[in-house]
């Protein structure tokens, strides 16, 4: 197919979708090198979020391109092909444990490990890295504080009770559930920033921090929580992982489970969010967890307040656009162009709920009673 053909049916698409390249509205692409069209076809996904990055194309509002795109299922229709490389990984995926003990460090070098000055001018005070609850708030420290307290009241904490925090991140939620519920928690990361970050963070505070990945676990916990790790878990770990929580929670605790969700079963994700943001990731389905989780727990409650990671994602972008002057001596224009692809593309994502975020509760043997989620 010649270029003006390629051009013209990209063209012809992208209208479809209401989408106009070259146009006036905000949403819609400037397009800088014609070659954008050939490399789409070739590379997909990977080769339009690269050519951004390089400046072949521009778009003043990304987060709105992505939702009507996706809406319209072009992601679908257009047929591109497929990078062997991709391939590769996906037949890989089903031989190699890409998320193994030590595999599963290589996300907290490329992501988490990127400088916590970073994070402090993207995220909230209580520096929490997932999605919040904008349920009567359009504030994202309030909505915020009021994902935390959301995920005490579920867990039904009380002074005294041992809490488990796998993932614990900037230690956010640990210094939350300690100051207002008095509990004691155990957080464990494999980012060494966040761990030295969250000592610091939640220092004087009955909290204890570690180094240290959760296939290692073996103390007794009353209550388990994971926010925004499971993404990192790989489908060859889940059994591991809920075994292993299932082992260290007592057995009239409880556990909560918070996690990015796919609508459908796969073992990969975009290859340009695997390259450049999240290496080895992978988004559990609702069959992935319910395979795993039977036979260990009762399902007490699952709630999908996905929606709401649209406005978190476009309240970090606006964070991280208007302090860039006090980072970008870290990064370079190509960090920032990459950034914004991934904050924006995921705010489009999720506006077309392409992506869920799951809250869902767990007990051992059924709560006694009826047990009543807070909402």
């Amino acid at each position: 197919m010649d270029s003006m053909t390629l051009a013209n049916q990209i063209t012809d698409y992208l209208e479809s979708a209401g989408i106009t390249i070259n146009g006036s509205h905000p949403w819609d692409i400037q397009v800088h090198r014609e070659e954008l069209y050939g490399r789409v076809m070739q590379e997909g996904p990977l080769g339009l979020g690269e050519a951004y990055m390089e400046k072949w194309w521009d778009c003043e509002r990304l987060d709105q391109f992505f939702y009507l795109l996706l809406k319209a299922s072009l992601d679908k229709k257009i047929k591109t092909n497929v990078p062997f490389s991709f391939y590769t990984r996906y037949l890989l995926s089903y031989i190699i444990n890409f998320q193994s003990k030590q595999r599963a460090k290589e996300v907290a070098i490329k992501h988490y490990n990127l400088g916590n000055n970073l994070f402090e001018n993207m995220l909230d005070p209580y520096m929490i890295y997932s999605c919040a609850y904008f349920k009567n708030t359009d504030k994202l420290a309030e909505a915020q504080v009021a994902k935390l307290e959301l995920i005490c009241q579920k867990l039904q904490l009380k002074p005294g009770l041992r809490v488990l925090d796998i993932g614990c991140g900037f230690g956010g939620f640990a210094k939350y559930a300690a100051l207002k519920h008095g509990v004691h928690v155990t957080g464990i990361t494999i980012s060494e920033q966040q761990y030295h970050f969250a000592k610091k963070f939640c220092e004087g505070l009955p909290i204890s921090l570690f180094l240290k990945d959760y296939r290692d676990l073996n103390e007794q916990f009353d209550r388990v929580v994971s926010i925004g790790m499971f993404e990192h878990v790989g489908y060859k770990n889940y059994e591991t992982f809920i075994e292993t929580v299932h082992r260290v929670l007592s057995n009239d605790g409880l556990f909560l489970l918070h996690t990015i969700g796919s609508n459908e079963t796969s073992t990969v994700i975009n290859e340009w969010t695997l390259k450049y943001i999240f290496p080895n990731g992978m988004l559990p389905s609702i069959a992935e967890i319910a395979k795993h989780v039977e036979k260990k727990f009762i399902v007490e409650d699952w709630q999908n307040f996905g929606a709401y990671y649209d406005p978190t994602l476009i309240a970090w972008y606006d964070n991280f656009k208007n302090n860039w002057h006090a980072i970008k001596s870290q990064f370079d224009e190509r960090f920032y162009r990459m950034w914004t692809y991934y904050l924006l593309s995921c705010a489009g994502s999720f506006r077309a709920r392409m992506n869920q975020v799951w809250q869902i509760v767990f007990s051992k043997h059924g709560v006694p009673g009826v047990y009543m989620s807070p909402r």
